[in-house]
């Protein structure tokens, strides 16, 4: 059995990156830096040479010879001319003025003098100054060649194990036929060791540096990571029998930020879970006693007995017809529920005459108007007019006929509120928060048929709207439901899209 593969960590590939930008930019800082020293040193040495010319003229003029310049800052590689052009005044022959030249021009370290003659090497420094030019045939061969048309030439050439950068200046004294070349050397190699030094120092503290670089960053990336493995071990842990695993937030940045919107998520998710069995649960134990009934009066019916077949039949119907009550209450429930509305001002005292007109014809009850509030509620002015219908159908079944219920309205700058108020048996204080809950008759004191839906609904509404529902006392006996409403200026909820009632709607569809 073959294994899969693991892919490469996030961690390592995040802290690979990291030291990766890192190397480069070292590498390019290094390099840069290294090149422009290199050419700084360049530059010194031509100046240095370049000097000699002047320094011979000095020599020439029988003075003490003027101090190394000041570096500046040009380098060419290569060989090149100089266009300067130097003849000697002060001496009789060539041999005489080139000793004294040698003798008087003392090489600085790392560099190296030596005048040559007629082709061969004739004066070398006495001095431990500097070092020594080798007698190197083909690099005297070859600065006899370059200063043979009279010009001062630059130049850079290996001798032995070093490589040097040098200058040839071709002298003559008038009356002398030989023709002399002064040469001066500096030691390259040497010249930038101080570069190479700098550079093996900037090399191993580069190196520290990304070992101190993936060290650090590999802590930090897996402090950082920290959140997203637990993200995926509380993944694998939760199922649908068990969505209580939650994340432990740590910090205040935005991966902790991100576990507590999972565990946010997860409550939601978990709620949703909880009523969707809850619903189940409800829906069963309702369906239960209509098809309990069907069944029982169709086994004990006498299909021979006229009479009796039609009390099964009308039974039957009656069951079904309560059966596709509470269907279409649950389809209702979940339309509100899962419903956008679309807010408009809505006049309080218009919603107020509206619902006096629609509550007259429901039989057995004397109606009036308690209050009419003045002022505007923010929401959609059916599905206000539907709940606080409800609320006036829900009193009607449950109080005594004839009793008188009075419905009403006040708007104040807290909010707005819409009652209905009975005479009835009321709601025992202990009952009053279940009644908003589904298939719930608040314990069954006050089950006169139904789905049980409809206070739920009436709730579904009023929550869409940013309200609440409450159950009061009346005074004089009875029970008094309420529909708070914020003000005006409060704006509406983003909906909820009820996931699990619209799952048991598509059942039943």
């Amino acid at each position: 059995m073959s294994r899969t593969r693991r892919p490469i960590s996030a961690r390592v590939r995040i802290l690979g990156a990291i030291l990766g930008v890192t190397c480069v930019g070292l590498a390019i800082v290094g390099s840069v830096t290294f090149v422009v020293q290199r050419e700084r040193v360049f530059d010194e040495v031509n100046i240095r040479l370049q000097s000699q010319v002047d320094r011979l003229t000095t020599v020439a003029d029988q003075a003490i010879p003027a101090p190394e310049e000041t570096l500046a800052d040009s380098a060419d590689e290569g060989t090149q001319p100089v266009d300067e052009n130097f003849t000697p005044q002060s001496f009789d022959d060539l041999r005489s003025y080139m000793r004294s030249v040698v003798a008087r021009l003392v090489p600085a370290r790392n560099e190296a003098a030596m005048a040559i003659i007629d082709g061969e090497v004739a004066f070398v420094p006495s001095t431990l100054s500097g070092f020594t030019l080798p007698d190197d045939g083909e690099f005297i061969d070859r600065i006899v060649t370059e200063t043979a048309d009279g010009q001062i030439m630059i130049g850079t050439a290996t001798t032995g194990d070093r490589i040097v950068r040098y200058i040839a200046i071709p002298t003559e004294v008038e009356g002398d036929p030989s023709s002399g070349i002064y040469v001066r050397a500096s030691d390259l190699g040497a010249e930038l060791q101080p570069v190479t030094a700098s550079l093996t120092t900037y090399v191993l503290a580069a190196l520290v540096l990304l070992v101190a670089t993936g060290v650090v960053g590999w802590f930090v990336t897996g402090r950082l990571l920290r959140p997203i493995r637990d993200m995926r071990v509380t993944a694998d842990a939760i199922s649908l029998s068990d969505l209580s695993p939650r994340l432990l937030p740590r910090g205040d940045d935005d991966i902790s930020d991100m576990s507590r919107t999972v565990n946010s998520m997860l409550d939601r998710i978990q709620g949703s879970v909880s009523v969707q069995q809850q619903l189940l649960d409800d829906v069963r134990h309702e369906l239960k006693t209509p098809l309990t009934i069907v069944r029982g009066h169709l086994e004990l019916m006498d299909a021979h007995d006229a009479t009796d077949v039609e009390l099964a039949r009308q039974i039957g119907i009656a069951e079904l017809d309560r059966l596709a009550r509470l269907v279409e209450d649950i389809d209702l429930l979940a339309a509100v529920e899962g419903e956008a509305y679309t807010p408009t001002e809505v006049d309080v005292a218009a919603l107020t005459a509206r619902i006096s007109e629609l509550v007259t014809v429901i039989p057995g009850h004397t109606w009036s108007v308690e209050n009419v509030g003045d002022g505007t509620v923010l929401g959609e002015e059916d599905r206000l007019l539907q709940a606080w219908l409800q609320l006036a159908d829900n009193a009607a079944k449950y109080t005594p006929a004839g009793s008188p219920i009075e419905v009403g309205s006040s708007a104040t700058a807290e909010g707005t509120q819409l009652w209905v108020r009975d005479h009835g048996p009321g709601i025992p204080p202990a009952s009053r928060h279940r009644v908003f809950r589904r298939f719930d008759r608040g314990g069954g004191k006050r089950s006169v048929g139904g789905s049980g839906l409809g206070l739920a609904i009436v709730d579904a509404i009023v929550k869409g709207h940013g309200g609440s529902c409450t159950v009061d006392d009346t005074p004089s006996g009875g029970a008094t439901l309420t529909i708070h409403l914020p003000p005006t200026s409060t704006p509406l909820p983003q909906p909820v899209r009820a996931g699990d009632v619209v799952i048991q709607r598509e059942a039943f569809e």
